[in-house]
Order: structure tokens, then sequence, then C-alpha cells
């Protein structure tokens, strides 16, 4: 759906590119995560890929044509989340959907999505009256109004609940399961551990990794298993390596001591965010 070569950018007051020469592709119907820590490039990339800003050299191609070449129809295929939600505080919800859907040419049914997200029966309330979560909510129904082929989401369930966030990353599932296309950045690893079929890590205006989840895990993990078992009333830690739990010992140690826990050396996505970027994760963007 998109391939980017070689893109560089600099902000005109800047004396160093914030984009400093990535590549990386987006598969039809899949979902990319791009994470980085905050002021290493994510919000500009997700902007060039919009065309809010216009890019200084390389190559950015949507659905093999070169970007440059779309004008304002571009928009009928996209959709987009932002991180705080765009909407008109003094204007109903819906008369706030009605408003946007005017502007594309392919409308989806308000109700079935309004519905999904738990707002339909708040729908003609002021959006000024709405609560973070339900804005949240609210400007992901935005973003599918005109049924697009893409969509960029930034921090989709930051402020949802565990039961909204779930919704969420359903409908976002959904989405690419259909045939979509998704383009995500958070800070929350489990939600992009649970939902990206590939992630990036941008640190400085340069791409480090790009690869699957899993593949990334097996790449920074441990081949280890650790084992805790009880033994004369006391806690015990064993670590074995991957070749050692085929042999006797380690069949021994599960055979006859009582095991409490089993851990594999896997890593999280968290961790390889910190070894990748340098860089620890306190909800920055």
């Amino acid at each position: 759906m998109f391939t980017v070569k070689d893109l560089v950018f600099k902000y005109p007051k800047n004396a160093e590119d914030t984009i400093k020469g990535i590549d990386f592709e987006i598969k039809q119907g899949e979902i990319f995560g791009f994470l980085g820590p905050s002021g290493a490039g994510k919000t500009t990339t997700q902007k060039l890929l919009v065309k809010l800003l216009a890019y200084d050299k390389g190559e950015i191609h949507f659905d093999g044509k070169d970007l440059h070449s779309f004008n304002d129809v571009f928009y009928e295929d996209i959709g987009v989340c932002f991180e705080m939600p765009i909407s008109f505080s003094k204007l109903t919800a819906m008369e706030n959907l009605d408003f946007f859907q005017k502007l594309y040419k392919n409308h989806a049914d308000i109700q079935p999505l309004m519905e999904r997200v738990g707002l339909w029966e708040d729908r003609n309330k002021l959006v000024g009256e709405y609560s973070k979560g339900m804005k949240i909510r609210l400007n992901l129904v935005r973003a599918l109004l005109n049924k697009p082929k893409m969509l960029f989401l930034d921090e989709p369930t930051n402020g949802l609940d565990p039961k909204n966030a779930r919704i969420v990353k359903d409908m976002i599932r959904e989405f690419a399961h259909n045939g979509g296309t998704v383009f995500l950045t958070s800070h929350i690893m489990s939600d992009v551990d649970e939902l990206c079929d590939r992630v990036a890590f941008i640190t400085d205006g340069k791409i480090e990794e790009i690869d699957s989840p899993r593949n990334l895990k097996i790449k920074y993990g441990q081949r280890t298993v650790t084992v805790e078992y009880k033994e004369d009333n006391q806690t015990h830690v064993k670590r074995f390596t991957m070749d050692e739990i085929k042999t006797d010992a380690f069949a021994e140690l599960m055979r006859t001591k009582e095991v409490e826990t089993i851990h594999s050396g896997e890593t999280t996505l968290e961790e390889i965010f910190i070894q990748v970027t340098g860089v620890k994760l306190h909800g920055e963007d």
C-alpha cells in the first residue's frame, strides 16, 4: 500500500534533518506498527505519508503511484485518527459526523459504528460534554466515515478503559481482516504486540529495526527456560538452555520437584524498545 525509499525531511528552522533517509513498505492488509521515542520522527513520518508535509528528498508511493501525483482525491482512501480528538465541541456527535461525512464521496453507515463504540445513545449530546474516552471513540468513528482503504492511528487506545480498548482493538483487527491497511503508532507495547503484523523502530530519524513482533522477540530474547520449584520449604530457581530441556536433568527436576512456575526467556516489545532505542517508555507519544 505504501513504499518509502530514502525519505529525507528537514523542518525549515532546524539545522539537521528530522527524517534521515528511511526505507520501508506497508503491505496491503497488514497492521504496521511505527514505534520510537518522542522526537524520533514518528509524527513527522505520519504527516509526510498523509500529505500534511511535503518531503525534501526520496520517494513515497501509495497504491503504486507517486504520492506527489495525487490531488485531494487521495483523502478519499485514507482515514486519520489523531492522538488528540478532532471535533467541534459546540456540536453534537451526530452533527460532527454529518459535517465530516459530507467532505467525502463514500459514506459509511454511522449507526452501526456508533453502536459498536457505545456512543449511539449519546449521539445527540454536545461533544464538549463527552469524556476523554468518548471523544477518542468518536475519533475512530470519524476516521471510518469514508470507508477508507488505509487507516492512520495515533495512540488509538490511550485513555480508554480495558473494555473499550478491547472494542477498538477488535475493530482495528477486523478492518485489516477485511482488506484494510493500518499504520499504527502507540506507546502501549501490549497493544502493538497483539495487533501488529510487523513493527519498525525509529530513533533519531533512522529506522533501526523492522520485523514481526515474534521474530524480534526471538532475536532479542534468551533461549532459556527458568523453573521455580519448592524444596525444604524454600523456593529455588534453576535456568536451563533450550538444549538442556532435552536432558535427563530437566526431566528429573520436573518429575521429582514441586514445580511452582516455568518461564521462557522470551523478551517483551517494551524491553526490545528500550534495547533498540535506548529510551525507556514513560507514556510519551
